[in-house]
């Protein structure tokens, strides 16, 4: 499938290793998934908070607003896709090497600007290695970069719509799902918090 970089890169705001990571990523799961399915046909489940979820909630359609992209705050480079027709279910986990640095050079590169000591060629040679990267994940078969497992299906229920409810404190309309009980008043998460003592 051809995917728009641009729109993508454009959506995002930059282009890095982790957008392109994400954009193969998804280019794998519409693989899977078949081409762009429906409204809320299939869900991802993303592990982790990186640039790559742009790149799959652009590609995909999922979107936390809809309810069929949820987030799972593990740190991996790992993203779920489920298909709400049939179970089909498959975990898309990134080979990393594909994303370390290439030549010695650049890991001790990276390491001066971490650590605060690089100068302005250093951050133009980063600059230009990160652009490699990008290039090569972009390009490289997908077999090279992704492995898929297949996986046991965990179907989310659809996104619902609930009443929202004033909290006793701040006055601030809340889902009532979202609502604490404490001594007999409703309060949102924020209030509930304050209000626990320390």
């Amino acid at each position: 499938m051809a995917v728009n970089v641009t729109a993508v890169q454009q959506f995002h705001g930059h282009m890095c290793p982790g957008l392109a990571m994400g954009i193969r990523v998804a280019e794998q799961a519409l693989l899977e998934m078949g081409e762009r399915p429906g409204d809320e046909e299939v869900v991802a489940v993303v592990e982790t908070n990186n640039c790559a979820v742009d790149a799959i909630q652009f590609i995909t359609g999922c979107t936390f607003g809809k309810g069929n992209l949820i987030h799972l705050d593990y740190g991996k480079n790992a993203f779920r896709f489920i298909r709400r027709s049939d179970g089909k279910a498959v975990r898309i986990l990134v080979r990393t090497e594909a994303l370390r640095p290439s030549q010695d050079e650049e890991e001790e590169l990276m390491q001066r600007l971490r650590q605060g000591a690089g100068s302005a060629a250093d951050r133009q040679a980063a600059a230009r290695f990160r652009q490699q990267r990008v290039e090569k994940i972009l390009n490289m078969p997908l077999a090279d970069i992704v492995e898929v497992q297949a996986i046991a299906p965990h179907i989310p229920s659809r996104a619902r719509i609930f009443n929202s409810v004033s909290c006793e404190r701040c006055g601030e309309k809340t889902m009532e799902t979202r609502l604490h009980l404490l001594e007999g008043k409703l309060y949102c998460q924020e209030c509930f918090e304050m209000l626990l003592p320390v």
